[in-house]
């Protein structure tokens, strides 16, 4: 059973950045996929950002340009650069990772909040 951590969460300014990580318990090459989701108060989770193993990765269009995921399977962790945070963007942000075989594993989530 991998547990997934995030941490780097908090309150920033509009305008300003921060960094997300997201810690796997064990290997997160047998991962297929590992993401970010965001949701906030009275909105449904959205994927924020994925990355394919391969090296694929996909933003929705609201990031894009503005956030960056990466994966480091070295250090069994995935990242999410927030560059250019909107008032929008705050929300609990989520770790997910999804094995080849479909299984699906979430993180406890952070708390983002960008202050106007």
């Amino acid at each position: 059973q991998v547990q997934l951590v995030e941490s780097g969460g908090g309150l920033v300014q509009t305008g300003g950045s921060l960094r997300l990580s997201c810690a796997a318990s064990g290997s997160i090459e047998g991962f297929n996929t590992m993401g970010w989701y965001r949701q906030a108060p009275g909105k449904q989770r959205e994927l924020v950002a994925v990355t394919i193993s391969g090296g694929n990765t996909n933003y929705v269009d609201s990031v894009k340009g503005r956030f960056t995921i990466a994966r480091d399977n070295a250090k069994n962790s995935v990242y999410l650069q927030m560059n250019s945070l909107k008032p929008e963007d705050s929300a609990v942000y989520y770790c997910n990772a999804v094995t080849r075989l479909g299984r699906i594993y979430w993180g406890q989530g952070t708390q983002v909040t960008v202050s106007s």
